[in-house]
């Protein structure tokens, strides 16, 4: 029977650059003869998820044209919809080319070769262009428009690009490895066919996913408890990749998911998974990233809450909704987001509902409400705080709390998320 899912993004099926078998150990041993690049942890799971066919129709890393593109109208030079950069910076000072074949390294791991088609400069005044165009906000918070304005230090997506080296790369590329993420997350770490497969098998065609990097507290499972209602199930969808300092590890954040599922949840309405990606912080413009990379895991609707990948203050608190309104639509279903949002509003805990609500549903004022964030949470638990009541499951906060009994030093937890902007 055929699928009834989502076509993947691009119109060219999933788009897989990963080599296994005979082919594998051949570029595994044409690699040991070639210049070896070192590349960043942001890199490495990029590779991977053009390897698996999550960033599909990628074959690489991006042109000039498709990074101005991408930058300026939220399309590569084709095209086809695209939020985000994913492009690969170099030291001039490697001597890199076009007509180079060069391997992709991390930690003494060979994860790609790349052919080289095009070297670009990246100036000082590129990256700061690169930076008004992919972080900042349209909406009426946004500090009138003037980005340089607010302290653009402090953004963690600025800091990166701004850290980058003076040269971009475009190229396809051949990844050779997922990293640790099969063997750490046996069940959990999921390509995106296998989703696809699972879903198949369970009959479901219009599917959620729920962003998470923060562990799972009450208003998240009242999200996915929204769409399980509408939708014949939801992924939830963790970073697995590299976090800053102060995050929870994975392997927690993805037991405390489990211990809801087992308890909360119906099983079969729901899938506990994760992928390997960094975050970039790009605020409204990550939500459309998390929408088009989950249609490739087969997955139609996004949810999207009040400050979905938000930084402190910096964004209006609905501009991730927003954008999917003023993204380019084309009408080709080949270069056109299929994932659609589902704007969920601000949820809480209601002492006067007596339970989880919105401000579409509950009438009472702010004294009645328990505002839930993983920022607040990380924060109460490193530094030993009473919880409030009602903020998450027991068990869940059980699971946690041993978790930070086990550290020798108190973690630091910066606020750096508006109530749940950094949960999703």
């Amino acid at each position: 029977m055929a699928s009834k899912l989502v076509a993947p993004h691009g119109g060219k099926g999933l788009v897989c650059a990963l080599l296994e078998g005979d082919a594998l150990a051949a570029e595994l041993e044409k690699a040991k003869g070639m210049k070896q690049v070192e590349i960043s942890d942001r890199a490495k799971g990029d590779l991977i998820m053009m390897g698996i066919g999550g960033f599909s129709p990628l074959t690489g890393f991006m042109t000039k044209a498709d990074w101005k593109g991408v930058c300026e109208n939220f399309t590569m030079a084709d095209g086809t919809f695209w939020p985000v950069p994913i492009t690969l910076d170099v030291d001039a000072s490697e001597g890199i080319k076009a007509g180079d074949e060069i391997a992709l390294v991390k930690d003494g791991e060979t994860f790609a070769t790349m052919s080289v088609t095009e070297t670009f400069a990246m100036s000082d005044d590129d990256k700061k262009w690169e930076c008004e165009k992919v972080f900042m906000g349209e909406g009426e918070e946004s500090v009138d428009g003037n980005f340089w304005k607010i302290a653009p230090e402090d953004h963690p997506g600025v800091i990166m690009v701004q850290n980058q080296k003076d040269t971009n790369i475009a190229g396809p590329v051949k990844v050779l490895s997922q990293g640790e993420y099969p063997k750490e997350y046996p069940g959990v770490y999921l390509t995106p066919a296998e989703t696809r497969a699972m879903f198949d098998e369970r009959g479901w065609a219009n599917v959620a996913a729920l962003q998470l990097r923060n562990p799972m507290h009450r208003s998240h499972e009242f999200l996915a408890k929204i769409a399980v209602e509408v939708c014949d199930g939801v992924l939830i969808h963790s970073l697995i990749g590299n976090l800053k300092p102060g995050d929870i590890p994975a392997p927690v954040r993805v037991k405390a998911i489990d211990i809801l599922i087992e308890n909360y949840f119906v099983k079969e309405n729901v899938i506990n998974s994760g992928y390997p990606l960094d975050m970039r912080y790009a605020g409204p413009r990550e939500g459309l990233l998390h929408a088009t990379f989950r249609q490739n895991y087969g997955v139609n609707n996004m949810l999207i809450g009040r400050d979905h990948a938000g930084v402190g203050d910096f964004y209006g608190l609905f501009e991730a909704q927003d954008i999917f309104d003023r993204i380019p639509q084309t009408g080709d279903d080949s270069k056109d987001l299929l994932c659609k949002p589902m704007k969920i509003d601000w949820t809480f805990y209601c002492s006067e509902c007596d339970g989880m609500a919105s401000l579409r549903t509950c009438p009472h004022d702010k004294g009645s409400r328990v505002i839930l964030s993983g920022t607040k949470l990380r924060k109460a638990l490193s530094e030993g705080a009473e919880i409030v009541d009602h903020f998450g499951r027991d068990e869940v906060l059980d699971h946690l709390k041993a978790y930070y009994a086990t550290l020798t030093e108190k973690v630091e937890v910066k606020m750096q998320g508006a109530a749940s902007g950094d949960d999703m």
